[in-house]
């Protein structure tokens, strides 16, 4: 049996969370997250009362030898994040890093993660991609060439810069696909070149987390 359990959590859907993910979740010792306000939603939604910490960018480092020093004494631990997988993007390497070093015994639990369903509503090329996380210009140099299908999460307040940003690089006619709010009420996907995502999004009040999608040549 594994002491870490590593938990995908729901994007947007509350029903988005696997049967075996809600009873490991019902079973652990203890839970860690980013934010503790969220995973309450979450827990209380589904009436699991376990005790809760934070661990995030912020305070991995400093959690860290805490959370290994209850593995070490056998607790059983559950990570979660705000919404889907751990390590993406979010929180979690460090603590995965340190177990394997330790001989910790963790388990990875399949779920929700934003990019794959982007991938596949964008229509491109799915069988060879590359994910970037959040997007800079430094990440944007190195894709100007690029025959894979690029994945890129971008905050709300950050897309129209990217989008300019990527146009200045990869030129205005470069095949895009935006997908927000996945599995959320008001979720949309916007296909087009980069200069009419640029447009279009312009003249949206512009909300939610998005996955912004670059088609290779």
């Amino acid at each position: 049996m594994a002491h870490l359990y590593i938990i995908p959590t729901p994007i947007g859907n509350m029903g988005d969370i696997t049967i075996r993910s809600i009873k490991i979740l019902k079973e652990v010792d203890f839970i860690y997250t980013e934010t503790k306000n969220k995973a309450i939603i979450l827990l209380n939604y589904y009436n699991i009362k376990k005790p809760i910490y934070t661990f995030n960018i912020i305070n991995e480092y400093k959690i860290l030898p805490k959370i290994i020093d209850k593995l070490n004494n056998k607790k059983t631990i559950a990570l979660i994040s705000n919404a889907g997988t751990p390590c993406i993007s979010d929180p979690g390497y460090i603590l995965i890093e340190k177990c394997l070093n330790k001989s910790i015994d963790f388990e990875v639990l399949p779920g929700p993660t934003a990019l794959i369903p982007a991938i596949i509503q964008s229509g491109f090329p799915c069988h060879n991609f590359i994910f970037e996380g959040y997007c800079n210009i430094k990440k944007v140099k190195t894709i100007i060439y690029e025959k894979r299908t690029v994945i890129f999460y971008v905050s709300p307040h950050k897309l129209i810069k990217t989008l300019t940003l990527l146009i200045k690089y990869l030129g205005s006619e470069r095949k895009c696909s935006i997908s927000r709010e996945i599995s959320k009420l008001y979720e949309e996907h916007y296909r087009g070149t980069l200069i009419e995502c640029l447009n279009y999004f312009n003249k949206k009040n512009i909300k939610g987390e998005f996955v912004v999608l670059i088609k290779g040549l």
